[in-house]
């Protein structure tokens, strides 16, 4: 397959949902206010799919309803659904989604970032990488690769 060819080149697009309405208690910064699902969903929602010029939530690749906040433990465990089951940029998706989080959150949180269960051929793997320090810090020293998550991410914004 060459650079240019997609490999799902015709994907389902999901129509995106209404931005959520900010109250004026969200504004005020002398209230504590704790992060929920819908917080962690509009951090990420508009990430850039690096295959097609639409975002994540476009392509139904994360959903509010994939995403656990739990303050109290300060942990975020996000799960994400790749477009088809083979995708190769499954690991590259995983990779943007949590440095948006790392980038954009308190660093008292401990992000995990899955692939969800059943929907990616090899997700064991992909899982156990995006779960290894290590491994993420060494692939955000590639310049090519922090060049394209950054394209991803910026795109969002």
């Amino acid at each position: 397959m060459s650079p240019d060819e997609k490999e799902n080149r015709n994907p389902t697009i999901h129509k995106r949902i209404e931005d959520r309405e900010i109250t004026p208690e969200e504004l005020d910064d002398s209230v504590v206010d704790e992060f929920d699902c819908r917080e962690i969903f509009d951090l990420i929602r508009s990430i850039n799919d690096p295959e097609h010029p639409l975002s994540l939530e476009e392509l139904n690749v994360v959903e509010e309803r994939l995403i656990e906040v739990d303050n109290k433990r300060n942990s975020i465990d996000v799960m994400f659904t790749p477009t088809i089951p083979h995708c190769s940029m499954a690991t590259l998706i995983g990779l943007c989604i949590r440095v948006q989080l790392l980038r954009t959150l308190p660093p008292r949180f401990k992000v995990s970032v899955k692939i969800s269960p059943g929907t990616h051929a090899t997700e064991e793997a992909i899982n156990k990488q995006l779960a290894d320090k290590e491994r993420v810090a060494a692939a955000l020293e590639n310049k090519h690769l922090i060049k394209v998550i950054n394209e991803c991410i910026c795109k969002s914004n």
